[in-house]
C-alpha cells in the first residue's frame, strides 16, 4: 500500500546550523509511527515542516504521493493533516465547545454577506456545525464540560480538548507533539487508549513525538530516532530499543 505521509531526503537550515539533514520516512494509512530522539535533535522541527510553518530547504514532502511542501498551514490543514502543539495552545477566553467549534471552521461555508443576513441555510449549517463540534466531545468524553473555559479543566483534559479540535478539522493525519508531557500516570493511560481509539474507529493515521517510552513500546507500529537533526534508525519498537546507536543517542553512552 502506497504511503500516506513520505519525506523525501528532506533538510531545514536556519542560517548556518543544520536542524534536519536528508530525512527519508513513510507513514502508511492507519499506522501509529513514533517519532524519538534527545532534545534538540529536530523532532518538532520535523512536524513544523509537516504543517507548513517551516518550508524546507531541500527535500520534499508529499501527502497521499502530491507535494506540500511549498503550501500555506492553512491549505495543508484542508487536505486533511492536523496537529497538537508541546504546549498546549488552546483559546483562553473561548469555552471548550468554541475552542472545539474553532477547529471545524475550515470546513464551514459561510460568506461575510451571510453571516450578516442569517438566512435560514446559514442558522441551519452553524447548527450542524456546532453538533459535529459536540460529537467530538463526545468522543474524547468531555461533552459534560462543554460550556466551561477551556483553561479551568485540568491538564490532561486540556489535552483531550486540543486533540478533540484537531480531529474536528476533518483529520486523516494527526500529528501529536509530545501529548503525554506533564500528563498523571491515568491521564497517560487515557491518552493511550484514546490514540488506539482514533486509529481503530475514527481510522486516523496518527505520527507520535514523545518522550516517555512506556507510551511509545505500547502504542506505536514503527519508530523512528532523530539524532542532531540526522535519522539514525527505524523498525519496531522492539527493534528500535535493543539498537546500540539508539541507546547511545537516545538514553546516553554510559547506560
Amino acid at each position: 500500500m502506497n504511503a500516506l505521509l513520505e519525506t523525501k531526503n528532506l533538510g531545514i537550515k536556519f542560517g548556518g546550523l543544520v536542524a534536519l539533514q536528508e530525512v527519508n520516512l513513510q507513514v502508511k494509512p492507519e499506522e501509529i509511527f513514533g517519532v524519538i530522539g534527545p532534545n534538540g535533535a529536530g523532532k518538532t522541527t520535523l512536524l513544523n515542516l509537516m504543517t507548513g510553518v517551516y518550508r524546507p530547504t531541500s527535500g520534499q514532502i508529499l501527502f497521499k504521493g502530491n507535494p506540500i511542501d511549498r503550501l500555506a498551514p492553512y491549505s495543508i490543514a484542508f487536505l486533511g493533516i492536523s496537529r497538537t502543539f508541546q504546549n498546549i495552545r488552546l483559546i483562553p477566553f473561548l469555552s471548550v465547545l468554541e475552542n472545539v467549534m474553532l477547529g471545524r471552521a475550515l470546513r464551514v461555508k459561510e460568506s461575510v454577506l451571510d453571516s450578516i443576513l442569517l438566512h435560514s441555510k446559514v442558522r441551519a449549517e452553524r447548527a450542524r456545525w456546532r453538533d459535529f463540534a459536540e460529537e467530538m466531545l463526545d468522543y474524547v468524553g468531555l461533552r459534560g464540560e462543554a460550556d466551561k473555559e477551556a483553561i479551568s479543566l485540568p491538564y490532561g483534559k486540556q489535552r483531550a480538548v486540543e486533540i478533540a479540535r484537531a480531529i474536528a478539522t476533518g483529520a486523516e493525519l494527526l500529528l501529536l507533539d509530545e501529548p503525554g508531557a506533564g500528563m498523571s500516570k491515568q491521564d497517560k493511560e487515557e491518552l493511550m487508549k484514546l490514540i488506539r481509539d482514533l486509529r481503530a474507529r475514527r481510522k486516523i493515521t496518527i505520527v507520535l513525538i514523545e518522550h516517555d517510552m512506556k507510551i511509545v513500546l505500547n502504542l506505536v507500529d514503527r519508530v523512528m530516532v532523530l539524532n542532531f537533526g540526522v535519522k539514525i534508525a527505524e523498525g519496531s519498537p522492539d527493534k528500535i530499543k535493543s539498537d546500540p546507536k539508539v541507546i547511545e543517542a537516545y538514553l546516553g553512552a554510559g547506560d
